[in-house]
């Protein structure tokens, strides 16, 4: 059963918006939100609390909050925090390159599941920093074209925080990908914690392919067959489950839809030639 956030969703009324605070407690309790949500961390130590994964933030690190996570910070030393919000309106009205609009959302979409921050380009970490500078100096100076200014500078921190995602990213996607194809590697990312609508017939009916054609399709445009790429896709969370949670592996098993912890033994010990637990321990030793 995949883990749901029942506490309370925020809503952003505007494309984008900005908040500087200086905090000694987390004032906010496990959320989630229907935007997406940037946070960069000026200084301060604590943790990042995500889908009931938790990791260490420093000075320097940036996340990114997407839609329906469940979110909230364990704050250990006074934190400076620069939060900015935008949803998909300003995706795609926000002055960012219309060409590539779908595989930004796409990239955007997907970066959830990840841990830790998200900028692993060190060039990137050092643009960023005055980047984040000029934004809360901007923010708090009303200077002449500052509005104008900020603009640019959250436009340019995205473009950023895509491509240091994309790293990341199923190397099938490219900017040739037919936009379908990205929908329906979109469909099974969403999806992953049930099996059922993973079905080859259930995702042929939904994307109006024919079942015969659907793995063709699928592997003409990603370079892998739809069942390995859920596979690996799968065993990626899985890993970063056993890795970032103290989670057990029966409810491990009970989230990804497996009948049982043998089960998810079985599938785990063929993707990664070893057990869950002697992964697990192998990893925090």
């Amino acid at each position: 059963m995949q883990y749901i956030c029942i506490m309370r969703k925020e809503n952003l009324h505007q494309p984008f918006s900005i908040t500087y605070m200086s905090l000694d407690v987390c004032p906010k309790q496990e959320h989630t939100h229907t935007f997406f949500e940037l946070v960069y961390v000026i200084s301060g130590t604590g943790k990042q609390c995500i889908n009931q994964n938790k990791f260490s933030y420093f000075a320097g690190h940036m996340f990114l909050i997407t839609p329906e996570d469940c979110h909230s910070f364990e704050i250990e030393t006074t934190t400076e925090f620069l939060f900015l919000r935008f949803n998909d309106i300003y995706i795609q009205n926000g002055g960012l390159p219309t060409e590539n609009i779908k595989r930004l959302e796409y990239i955007l979409q997907n970066a959830n599941h990840q841990p830790g921050c998200i900028l692993k380009n060190q060039i990137d970490k050092s643009l960023v920093k005055p980047m984040v500078d000029a934004i809360v100096r901007e923010s708090i100076n009303a200077d002449l074209f500052n509005k104008e200014l900020i603009h640019q500078l959250v436009n340019t921190l995205i473009i950023i925080v895509a491509r240091n995602i994309a790293k990341y990213l199923p190397e099938q996607v490219n900017t040739s990908t037919e936009e379908k194809a990205m929908d329906i590697l979109q469909y099974i990312q969403s999806n992953i914690y049930h099996p059922e609508k993973l079905k080859a017939e259930n995702i042929s009916t939904k994307f109006g392919i024919s079942n015969a054609y659907l793995g063709k399709y699928f592997k003409r445009h990603t370079n892998e067959t739809m069942q390995q790429y859920i596979a690996t896709y799968k065993t990626k969370l899985i890993e970063h489950r056993l890795q970032f949670s103290d989670k057990r592996i029966n409810e491990i098993a009970d989230e990804f839809g497996f009948t049982d912890e043998s089960h998810l033994s079985k599938f785990f010990r063929k993707q990664k030639g070893s057990s869950p637990k002697a992964y697990r321990k192998a990893i925090r030793m």
